[in-house]
């Protein structure tokens, strides 16, 4: 690993705390080694080609948001291959979204092409070949979504990679200019403005890849549909704490073998994602400023939650930190 590179993730907490990482600062004869090193590890493991000249140059800010991460990259020009059975790594099981902001831009994969205008959009699986040609100086926006938050909201998405968006018309138009305004504006917002963005953000996304989706893509839709009905049922049911996995097959009429099978897919027990889901409700409500008077007990009892010690013993496990803890970093950043 060069030691001109560091991470940003898990250093990114706050807008405050983005991370701006460039070839200025490193010599000319490593910069190709460095960048890829740095496209590598961040978003998958790819090959590079430089410009013939050494006119190399290439920065990235990084702004982690909420289970998004959002990339703003300026570059020069460069051809990006992710070659087939190169590896990645498990954090790197993502979709990723671009929006070009300036230059032009050529994706490939899954035997489509797209070229995209400054202002459109297209999606591509960070983890599957592709290709990226930018034969001039260029910027763009990067959205990086893992593939379990992207599953969940569009069946077939895997049929609608490398596939222009335009931002010029329609729900496209809309979702690309709304992202673009909270990149421009990033860093004159504070922690939770930004944090609550990113939901809007993905709505709108996926309002717009579901605007080009192929009608005729193969896809076991009846799992798909069994699958966002079980989700629909817990989130509607989540403060209660006598929900089980009896109750959600009654609630859904499905057998519990079926809804096991459905979740094993995802690498998670129905089990799980109800604590899971409890969890990240409880993470919500413990950072957001309107509920700063409310103690965290109070919380996780209203989310099903009915025993406080193995409830804090798993958010710790979950979000590194206590819900004590959480809540006092949350009482600090509002002073």
């Amino acid at each position: 690993m060069n030691n001109h590179l560091q991470s940003p993730l898990g250093n990114v907490s706050t807008v405050e705390k983005s991370n701006l990482l460039s070839t200025a600062n490193i010599p000319v004869r490593e910069r190709r080694d460095w960048l890829q090193t740095m496209i590598c590890q961040e978003f998958t493991r790819v090959e590079i080609t430089p410009p013939a000249t050494d006119d190399l140059f290439n920065e990235v800010t990084f702004y982690t948001w909420n289970k998004l991460r959002l990339s703003i990259i300026k570059s020069h020009a460069i051809t990006i291959d992710k070659l087939p059975r190169e590896p990645h790594l498990a954090n790197q099981d993502n979709y990723l979204a671009v929006i070009l902001l300036s230059g032009k831009y050529l994706l490939e994969q899954n035997g489509r092409e797209t070229f995209l205008q400054p202002g459109d959009m297209a999606i591509y699986d960070a983890t599957q070949p592709h290709r990226i040609y930018c034969p001039h100086h260029f910027s763009k926006l990067i959205v990086s979504i893992p593939r379990t938050v992207m599953r969940d909201r569009i069946a077939g998405i895997e049929h609608c990679t490398a596939l222009s968006i335009s931002g010029k018309e329609s729900v496209g138009s809309v979702a690309s200019h709304f992202i673009r305004t909270v990149a421009s504006q990033v860093e004159t917002m504070n922690a939770s403005e930004f944090s609550a963005l990113s939901e809007h953000s993905l709505d709108l996304l996926t309002l717009a890849l579901t605007s080009i989706r192929p009608q005729d893509y193969n896809l076991s839709r009846s799992r798909s549909i069994s699958l966002r009905l079980v989700k629909n049922f817990v989130a509607l049911h989540l403060s209660d704490a006598s929900m089980n996995t009896a109750m959600i097959a009654s609630g859904v009429h499905l057998s519990p073998r079926y809804i096991n099978e459905l979740f094993s897919d995802e690498g998670i027990s129905l089990i799980r994602y109800v604590w899971k889901s409890r969890l990240e409700r409880c993470h919500k409500d413990i950072l957001n400023p309107a509920l700063i008077g409310c103690r965290v007990s109070e919380i996780a009892y209203r989310w099903g939650f009915n025993d406080f010690s193995h409830f804090s013993r798993a958010f710790k496990l979950q979000f590194g930190m206590s819900p004590r803890d959480c809540k006092n970093n949350a009482v600090l950043m509002l002073k």
